[in-house]
């Protein structure tokens, strides 16, 4: 199959990371995959992905969705839709693929509905028409609004064949952030959910008994790195590693090294991350998806502070529902502090060690078989 993929990360990279880990899944079942891109260049994600379009960047205004910036920083005007669209279509039409896979569309990304739809219907004319399905991860923004659910079920309904929910459904169905309608119900394929293949151990045991934060590129993870610093000078019996990202991840770790304790250390992301995992005492992090499949996979004692700003619910729920698990505890921002930190590092580390999950990243490869066999059916 040739299979299509259209992803627009407009905060985080989780979007694009999960469409990535689909690419590669279906590469390795022997398909051809041309990913297409419309969010911030992320050069250690994308460097070894190989068949990509890259749209005109956007971006939103923090937390704001719905005014969406260019690559300079500026309000994004016309021209960069129109050209998004241009590129769009054309590599729909040079590809001709077998199945078009849309990233969080119609679910979110509502602010860029123009193009997708004009996507949607250039696919819908084309012949043979593809297969087309929506990509959703386990939590979903919550509609402010019946109308914007509705409008899901019409698009659904009108363009979709399947939408690929990533998730399971004994932990968190999409009920919990999504009201699923008679209309959206007979659309839905669960996946499991879809993380990378085990990192496994770390060669060097990089980490070992440390206590790891990390809260990615940005300024929205900066309370967590606060709250990190202090809670270091509360244990100094205790090595706390501060891992940051982002284009300005030199200027903010040097900003972090300036303050901390002696018994932290403050550096830019890693790209053994996930191996790290495997050896330290707890790891303190937002919550979005990829992370918590990360500590989920490597069975590590974790402490969540869900990012809640501007309103935000997806990482609450999905730390609401880990929280049931061995060894993971949650903070709210509002009642972060260096104190509230230090106590549930301690106490996570008391409990019982929580097996490792390992079936997680057969979701991608259940994704795959889901799409192959809904393809075959349309012959």
């Amino acid at each position: 199959m040739k299979v299509m993929i259209v992803v627009t990360h407009l905060l985080g990279s989780g979007h694009l990371a999960r469409a990535l880990t689909l690419t590669r899944a279906f590469r390795a079942s022997g398909h051809s995959v041309h990913l297409v891109s419309g969010g911030q260049h992320v050069p250690h994600l994308l460097k070894e992905t190989g068949d990509v379009t890259e749209l005109e960047p956007l971006r939103s205004d923090g937390v704001n969705f719905t005014r969406l910036l260019d690559r300079h920083g500026d309000v994004a005007g016309p021209k960069v839709f129109d050209d998004r669209i241009r590129v769009m279509l054309s590599r729909l039409d040079q590809i001709r693929p077998d199945v078009l896979i849309t990233e969080l569309f119609p679910f979110g990304r509502r602010v860029l509905r123009a193009e997708f739809t004009a996507l949607l219907k250039a696919a819908h004319a084309m012949t043979p028409k593809p297969l087309i399905c929506s990509s959703v991860r386990d939590i979903l923004a919550p509609p402010s609004k019946p109308a914007k659910a509705a409008m899901a079920d019409d698009i659904t309904a009108q363009f979709y064949n399947a939408v690929l929910v990533h998730a399971d459904p004994e932990i968190t169905p999409l009920e919990m952030s999504w009201p699923v309608s008679g209309t959206l119900r007979p659309f839905l394929h669960y996946t499991g959910y879809v993380a990378a293949d085990d990192a496994g151990p770390h060669p060097d045991r990089a980490g070992a008994g440390e206590i790891l934060v990390s809260a990615g590129g940005g300024s929205v993870g900066d309370p967590v790195y606060e709250a990190a610093l202090g809670a270091a000078a509360l244990t100094p019996d205790r090595t706390w590693r501060l891992l940051a990202g982002g284009k300005d991840a030199e200027q903010r770790v040097a900003r972090l090294a300036e303050r901390a304790p002696a018994n932290a250390i403050a550096e830019p992301a890693r790209p053994d991350f996930r191996q790290m995992l495997r050896h330290v005492a707890v790891s303190v992090s937002m919550c979005g998806y990829n992370t918590a499949l990360d500590i989920l996979q490597a069975g590590t004692p974790a402490v969540f502070i869900p990012f809640d700003e501007g309103g935000e619910v997806e990482q609450g729920l999905r730390a609401r529902a880990l929280s049931r698990l061995d060894g993971i505890e949650v903070i709210l921002t509002a009642d972060l502090t260096h104190a509230t930190l230090a106590a549930a590092v301690a106490r996570v580390q008391r409990a019982p060690r929580r097996a490792r999950r390992t079936d997680l990243s057969g979701g991608a490869r259940r994704s795959v078989e889901i799409v192959a066999a809904l393809r075959a059916g349309m012959t």
